[in-house]
């Protein structure tokens, strides 16, 4: 039956419907059968062609249930994946098991976020369903967020947390330096988790989610501006059944989520610190179009000027692709005009500063002397670019870079 962009299929209560848009506690740890007394706690679980792994994700979470009496349902995102999922889900004899299957905007975080939205509990949980992820750890996880936390995060690298053994270097060394990007973002051992729990309040106080990728719990801690986040120490097991879904893509993915993340928490500073990196860029135009032109014995000005303009067209493509992407959707003529304009006080300044160094010092590389211009030039073209060129009244409102 279709209704309001969803099929709802007949499986009795539980229904499905398609949307068209560790560490093993003992009963000493935690008392069976009396936390989470009159709280819901919905676990969100993302899936693509997981139909294999979904079997033994239910029966371990009813083995919670029915171990700590926890009114815990189970909601399965599922981005059409036809594997059979539909037909398993229909075939358990679990309530408290709903299935979404989604049609239309599909991807990791979306799913996860269309979930929250769409779960029935007070705490919300989020966790891979291709058993990485030990369903054991949600009583603790239950338990701190009692003990007064914000987040929640089911952690490899704190003490006590393991992974597989045969995880390998590149894995390994992958996961480390994606924790080294975000550091600047939050203190948290292993923000790249895809095992975490917030409460519903925590989630309605977050703000302009847009993220894109995997790394949803990373988006959360920042826009839900969590102040303390614990991590309990959790086993990270290899998946045992389907294949992994981490591709290039998506790394790449996780830079851009990354630079959207780094705008929403510093504003204005990172936009600087874009701006000096596509300058840094544009400095080794600068030095590579200085050194041809020399070499082809162009008079010395006539090379400064041609290397300046060659860095300065090569630093509007880049600032209008990164550093002040919220307004490329405008007319790039106009913008290059505006940003010719606007840069060539610094232009001008970097012009004669590198000639006044080179009459000064006539024995110095053309080279260092263009290097002192450009530094100079650089604080005048970045407050002109910000505020002249790429104009924007929201920058934090930003939707998408793509």
């Amino acid at each position: 039956m279709r209704k309001k962009g969803y099929v709802i299929y007949p499986f009795g209560r539980r229904g499905c419907k398609r949307s068209m848009m560790s560490i093993e506690m003992t009963p000493t740890e935690i008392h069976e059968g009396r936390l989470g007394e009159q709280i819901r706690l919905t676990v969100v679980a993302p899936t693509y062609r997981e139909v294999e792994s979904l079997p033994h994700l239910i029966d371990r979470i009813g083995k919670v249930r029915d171990r700590y009496g926890l009114d815990i349902d189970l909601l399965i995102m599922d981005d059409d994946s036809r594997d059979g999922t539909v037909e398993l889900i229909a075939d358990r004899p679990e309530k408290w098991v709903r299935l979404i299957v989604r049609t239309g905007n599909r991807g990791l975080s979306s799913a996860v976020l269309e979930g929250f939205h769409s779960a029935s509990g007070d705490v919300l949980v989020c966790m891979d369903a291709d058993l990485s992820h030990p369903p054991e750890s949600i009583p603790l996880m239950l338990q701190k967020l009692q003990e007064g936390a914000d987040f929640v995060v089911g952690s490899r690298y704190v003490e006590g947390g393991t992974t597989a053994d045969d995880w390998g270097l590149l894995r390994w060394l992958n996961s480390r330096i994606a924790t080294a990007f975000a550091r600047p973002l939050t203190s948290v051992r292993d923000p790249m988790a895809g095992f975490f729990a917030l409460s519903r309040a925590t989630l309605q106080a977050g703000v302009d989610f847009n993220p894109i990728g995997y790394k949803i719990g990373l988006e959360l801690i920042v826009k839900c501006r969590c102040e303390r986040v614990v991590e309990i120490p959790i086993h990270f097991e290899n998946r045992r059944f389907g294949a992994s879904k981490l591709t290039l893509r998506q790394q790449l993915a996780y830079l851009r989520h990354l630079r959207r993340l780094y705008i929403f928490k510093y504003g204005l500073w990172s936009q600087l610190m874009q701006f000096l990196v596509v300058g840094a860029l544009g400095t080794l135009v600068n030095l590579a179009a200085l050194t041809a032109l020399i070499h082809a014995r162009l008079p010395i000005r006539w090379a400064v000027a041609l290397a300046i303009w060659v860095a300065m067209s090569c630093n509007f493509v880049l600032n209008r692709r990164f550093s002040f992407s919220f307004a490329r959707h405008g007319s790039w003529l106009l913008q290059y005009v505006r940003f010719v304009a606007a840069s060539s006080l610094g232009a001008l300044i970097n012009y004669a500063l590198t000639l006044w160094v080179l009459r000064r010092a006539s024995a110095m590389p053309p080279q260092l002397a263009a290097l002192i211009g450009i530094a100079v030039g650089t604080a005048f073209n970045f407050v002109a670019s910000r505020y002249m060129v790429f104009r924007a009244k929201h920058v934090r409102g930003e939707r998408s870079d793509r």
